[in-house]
């Protein structure tokens, strides 16, 4: 008995206990339920583990050099440096050992819950954002109930991002269809409460016409687009700061931040700015490997127990109805966080930390919704909500998470603050349960949930298209009980070109579904190379958009039987990689133009159709088709 209780303290302490080993664990299941090959399989397995380690050494240089930037900041201000009893590097190698098992756990229970309640219709792909969501919970649950064991955080923790996962496309979801046109997918993503706050708030002050003052009817100076860069945005911003607060600060703290350094001050703080902005890049990387082989894998196992079912995708699938909004929604979020920066500083309450990842993409949001309310005066008020919720939920939230994570406050979007900061509040009242109050929280969470999905469901009336059709996300059934595959693009419901319905008995696949190319006895084409096409999906950052789009091209070229080789990646990586074909939003391809043979802009990261339009004529041109 003894000997049984050593080798399972071992299993949990060598394996369970460390967050690469569980990553791949779970990307090996994900590989062998695909029936991937034994090469991909133990390729994929690796390079999510690899993944991991590149993310935690990303998370320890950001968390370096935002300790720097702070310490001089706030001398340059007269103010204390913010103080925590725990950084975010450490949750993860503690309690947050146990977030790999609450995406995994939570994944399963958000498709249980989809299966059972039918007004949940939406499947949570966003990748990225369940990892750090599932990290805002756990470390919400431990901030209060310290001594939590393992188990109990894993299974509550997982019922709680669950039950996130599947309201969340829900509230936003009336906003989400006046914004992109359609209800082929709706939004998952932690700026959600922001975009409801930008939209309706727009409506309810009366800002502006939708029509008339449409944000695209404007023109945005070119010379800003390189702003769009995160790592370039953020390079620059924290760098000019980092300057000008060394010019200011007190020489012994700079000093004592430089240690043992012989460069000169100036050269130090640039250097620093530099190594911060690169912390956050290494952690994005390692997050867009990890992640390019669990969604996949995620999907596909969605696809099987759910279908019918509709992506919950990325907030960059909305930039494309109005990518102007979303720089306007940007530039005014940015704008008000700094101003707020000065404000902080001179009011002597906190040194601010610019989250150029977060004022971007939650700066497009507000934009987007804005203006689909309110046109370009909508997307201003949505960058500006964006800009003060990011500001004091930085100020406030550093302190909430001082004995977990703080960091979390300046990494966040507006959903971590709302969740976690409702968490904390629910568990501090069942505190005085001790142990057993955990257990009442999830409890009361997905009582919650399964109220509101049941009063949905019997408000849900059957959506049916003109000819009599119910529409999925990844079918239709017409008139005549044939099963249809159907897609849409992001304006107006239908695909580029017009023709964006394909028969099942046509052989068409879904899109983000896998299937044979259309002609069982056609050959497979060789094209003119000797290898396989080099093909690169581009979004902001990587790890989000680009690996649906990254799913729905593979079924393109396996449709039109060539073979490639589909990278998810952002714009700065495709700069610097090799590529025969790059596909992306109209917003990034103007970064990228000239990178590669072929360039294919989309509108829509799951229109299969669409993206075959535009694909087919420009790889004959290529003389690959």
């Amino acid at each position: 008995m003894d000997v049984l209780q050593n080798i399972l303290i071992g299993i949990a302490n060598n394996i369970f206990s460390q967050v690469p080993i569980l990553i791949g664990i779970i990307a090996l299941l994900g590989l062998l339920l695909q029936r991937k090959p034994f090469e991909e399989v133990v390729g994929g397995t690796i390079r999510a583990i690899v993944g991991v380690v590149i993310l935690l050494i990303g998370v320890d240089i950001f968390v370096g050099g935002l300790v720097s930037f702070q310490a001089v900041v706030a001398s340059a201000v007269g103010l204390k440096p913010p103080a925590a009893q725990s950084t975010l590097a450490h949750f993860l190698a503690g309690p947050g050992t146990s977030v790999p098992l609450i995406i995994a756990v939570g994944f399963a229970i958000h498709l249980v819950l989809v299966r059972i309640f039918p007004a949940a219709r939406y499947v949570y792909l966003t990748g990225h954002l369940m990892f750090w969501m599932s990290i805002v919970v756990a470390a919400s649950i431990v901030e209060v109930f310290a001594d939590v064991q393992r188990l109990p955080l894993v299974i509550v923790g997982s019922v709680i991002v669950a039950c996130y996962w599947t309201l969340q496309p829900l509230w936003i979801a009336p906003l989400m269809r006046k914004t992109v046109g359609h209800d082929q997918f709706g939004l998952g993503h932690t700026t959600s409460t922001l975009a409801l706050a930008a939209g309706y708030g727009a409506k309810a002050l009366r800002l502006g016409d939708p029509e008339k003052h449409d944000a695209e009817r404007l023109k945005l100076p070119k010379k800003i687009s390189f702003f769009k860069d995160i790592n370039i945005s953020t390079a620059l911003v924290i760098s000019v700061i980092m300057l000008v607060a060394i010019a200011f600060a007190d020489g012994k703290v700079v000093q004592a931040q430089m240690g043992t350094s012989t460069l000169l001050p100036w050269a130090w703080g640039l250097t620093q700015a530099l190594r911060f902005a690169a912390g956050i890049a290494i952690l994005l990387y390692g997050v867009r490997m990890f992640l390019a082989e669990i969604i996949p894998a995620f999907k596909g196992i969605s696809d099987k127990v759910l279908p019918g079912t509709r992506p919950a995708l990325d907030i960059p699938v909305t930039f494309p109805k109005a990518p102007t909004a979303v720089m306007i929604g940007f530039i005014s979020s940015t704008v008000v966080f700094l101003i707020l920066m000065g404000v902080f500083a001179s009011a002597g309450w906190f040194v601010l930390v610019p989250p150029m990842i977060m004022l971007f993409f939650g700066g497009g949001a507000g934009g987007v919704f804005g203006n689909a309310v309110a046109g370009w005066r909508g997307a201003v008020f949505g960058g500006v909500i964006n800009g003060v919720v990011l500001a004091f939920g930085q100020w406030i939230g550093w302190g909430l998470y001082g004995h977990t994570a703080p960091e979390l406050a300046t990494l966040a979007d507006p959903d971590w603050y709302v969740v976690g900061w409702l968490l904390l509040a629910v568990n501090r009242l069942l505190d005085p349960m001790g142990s057993s109050g955990v257990w009442v929280v999830a409890a009361i969470v997905l009582a919650a949930t399964v109220a509101v999905l049941l009063m949905l469901g019997r408000r849900a009336v059957p959506e049916v298209e003109e000819t009599g059709a119910t529409v999925g996300s990844t079918g239709a059934v017409a008139g005549d009980g044939t099963p249809e595959w159907t897609t849409a693009s992001s304006t107006s419901g239908a695909s580029t070109s017009g023709a964006a319905t394909l028969s099942s008995t046509s052989g068409a696949a879904t899109a983000l579904a896998h299937h044979e190319p259309r002609g069982h006895d056609e050959e497979r084409r060789v094209s003119q190379r000797s290898g396989p096409l080099k093909v690169l999906a581009v979004c902001g950052l990587g790890m989000g958009t680009s690996l649906i789009l990254r799913m729905t091209a593979e079924t393109v070229f396996s449709r039109l039987g060539i073979d490639a080789e589909v990278q998810s990646t952002d714009i700065s990586t495709a700069r610097g990689t090799e590529a025969d074909v790059i596909i992306g939003q109209g917003m990034h391809m103007i970064e990228l133009k000239g990178l590669a043979p072929v360039s294919v802009t989309i509108d829509d990261f799951i229109d299969d159709v669409a993206l075959e339009e535009r694909l087919r004529p420009a790889l004959e041109r290529a003389g690959w088709l």
